[in-house]
């Protein structure tokens, strides 16, 4: 960190307008400072034999030097913390994956020139970004070779229920909430359930069109299957939904069947989606046949969601300090009392399928 205790961190990008774009971004905020814009990998690490930054934001498409050859480097030379920032496209969330698996912490979408509220919405997400970034335990990203704007609660979107949930069925469902590091997370919790395993609803901090191609590769991969929700599925045994990237997921009840309905609102907790609005859905339609699980993450979405869960009568979960990559989403749960188990990630799919057959 510089002298003022700010984080310091190197932008890394071919266009010259995404470069000043970020820069205007990342200096809009009093503890980020940007040390330098590089227009590819060769330039910035020129800047970096002088000056090693904090946090590393890289596009990948870039001439001379792709950004996955550089995280590469990167990551095998000198570990530091490096946020993809790319365009999106659905052909791309193989090379998106692929960032993750080299030591990317988190992968976000470039801001564009649009409306001002997508600006700021951009803003907050970049700014907390980098901020979990600098937090992140670069050892727990080896597994497998975002105090700007307001910060919604669950009550923009949902209301908190006021009447105890009617126990109608018996029906297990289980909610999960993840951000920084929750890809890899979700990959060592969603193989390790069963194929009969209760419904599984999932909110990951993740960008718009990037969750498809996250779910299909679990799905690959997994027993149960997974898909990115719509609106109107069906929450089935062995089967996993994603909240689609930029919209809120919310767990409803039809009589004894569970669906999820998909939709559009503010940010909540400076996200969308939200895992505090799936959180307080859960509470609301399942109650005590619920079953919440908080993983690794910046920030505090999903605590006072899964505080709501343990006050409706559902079993609450959080992974431990030492196996997330930012105990900060749990580490707020925890110090609410929301969770009546704090364990490490490799061990709560069996919890969970345990506490469902209870």
């Amino acid at each position: 960190m510089s002298r003022g205790g700010k984080l310091r961190v190197l932008v890394v990008d071919d266009s010259a307008l995404v470069r000043k774009t970020m820069v205007e971004i990342l200096t809009s905020d009093p503890d980020i400072e940007v040390m330098g814009a590089a227009s590819d990998p060769y330039a910035a690490a020129g800047m970096m034999e002088q000056e090693v930054p904090d946090v590393v934001t890289l596009d990948i498409e870039m001439p001379r030097m792709d950004g996955l050859t550089f995280l590469r480097k990167i990551m095998s030379q000198h570990p530091l913390p490096v946020i993809i920032c790319s365009t999106l496209a659905e052909k791309g969330g193989d090379a998106w994956l692929k960032a993750l698996e080299y030591g990317a912490v988190d992968i976000m979408t470039k801001p564009k020139v649009g409306t001002r509220q997508f600006f700021e919405e951009s803003r907050i997400r970049i700014c907390d970004a980098v901020r979990a970034a600098a937090k992140a335990n670069l050892k727990r990203l080896t597994l497998k070779p975002r105090g700007v704007g307001p910060a919604l609660s669950a009550d923009a979107v949902i209301a908190k229920a006021t009447r105890p949930v009617l126990t109608e069925t018996t029906d297990k469902v289980v909610a999960v909430g993840a951000s920084t590091g929750g890809t890899e997370a979700l990959r060592v919790f969603l193989e390790a359930l069963p194929e009969d395993s209760p419904g599984v609803v999932v909110v990951q901090h993740m960008p718009e069109k990037f969750t498809a191609a996250f779910a299909k590769r679990l799905d690959s991969i997994c027993r149960v299957t997974v898909k990115e929700a719509a609106d109107g599925d069906s929450v089935l045994r062995g089967q996993a939904l994603i909240a689609p990237g930029n919209r809120h997921m919310l767990l409803k009840r039809s009589g004894a069947r569970y669906h999820v309905e998909v939709k559009d609102g503010p940010l909540v907790r400076r996200h969308r989606p939200s895992v505090d609005v799936l959180f307080r859905s859960t509470a609301r339609y399942a109650g005590q046949n619920g079953v919440g699980v908080i993983m690794t993450g910046m920030g505090d979405d999903g605590a006072s969601g899964l505080l709501e869960m343990k006050e409706a009568g559902a079993y609450t979960i959080a992974q431990d300090a030492e196996t997330s990559v930012v105990w900060g989403m749990p580490g707020e749960a925890v110090k609410l009392g929301a969770a009546q188990k704090i364990m490490p990630l490799d061990r709560i799919a069996a919890e969970v399928v345990r506490a469902c057959k209870a």
